[in-house]
């Protein structure tokens, strides 16, 4: 990567910024304390973790509406674990989730001190495909989003990232090119397949200590984005 010719930086903000399964898990022990819900938090994250990753997948894909995934992700475990519970609880719980996890604020460590390095020596910039109600609420209670000029939602576009239309969105709207603009996210789908193919740089937040191919530039903590820019 050469960081002389990078003028922009676009970040994902779940899971590579905002530290999305510590404020869900947190958000869903709120829920069921409040709603008397008998069942532990590990039992239903262990179940609601991978199922939530799977109808993602779905949704990125277009292949399933936001509605549904909030709907069917929780039925699905619900009914894996055997638990009885009406559509209309779980239609209330939909809801509070999504009322309720803005208003935790967990960031990955380093968020603050990458971006208070980033800040000022480039443009920063957001790419999301999470759902525009709640995305600005996350960044605005973690008291992150004056650190950046856009935010790019894939409701704004109309399609979600891998999909190039939203990285040309965003760069429209970012007045930048795929060759000033780097992209830094966990998905290697969504965001590093989808950025490397319309040619920008990109820089895999690989937490999850997934197994990527050589090419692949890895960053294992957000700290470690000062080698490359």
């Amino acid at each position: 990567m050469n960081k002389d010719q990078i003028t922009h930086v676009f970040f994902d903000l779940d899971h590579t910024l905002w530290d999305f399964d510590r404020n869900s898990a947190l958000t869903f022990e709120k829920i069921f304390s409040s709603r008397n819900i008998n069942l532990t938090l590990n039992e239903f994250l262990a179940v609601y973790e991978p199922v939530n990753l799977k109808y993602w997948k779905l949704y990125r894909e277009a292949k399933i509406h936001k509605d549904d995934l909030r709907y069917r992700r929780l039925k699905d475990v619900f009914d894996i674990l055997k638990f009885d519970i009406s559509d209309q609880d779980i239609f209330g719980i939909s809801d509070d989730y999504i009322k309720y996890l803005t208003s935790f604020t967990h960031l990955f460590d380093g968020t603050i001190e990458i971006l208070e390095y980033l800040y000022g020596k480039y443009d920063l910039h957001i790419i999301t495909n999470g759902f525009e109600e709640v995305q600005q609420g996350k960044m605005d209670h973690s008291n992150i989003s004056h650190f950046f000029k856009t935010v790019t939602n894939s409701e704004m576009v109309g399609v979600k990232k891998p999909d190039p239309k939203i990285f040309y969105f965003a760069l429209d709207l970012a007045n930048a090119t795929p060759k000033n603009s780097v992209m830094i996210g966990d998905n290697y789908e969504a965001d590093i397949l989808g950025a490397l193919s319309i040619g920008m740089e990109a820089l895999c937040f690989n937490y999850h200590k997934e197994e990527l191919k050589p090419h692949i530039k890895v960053i294992e903590n957000l700290n470690a984005i000062k080698n490359y820019l």
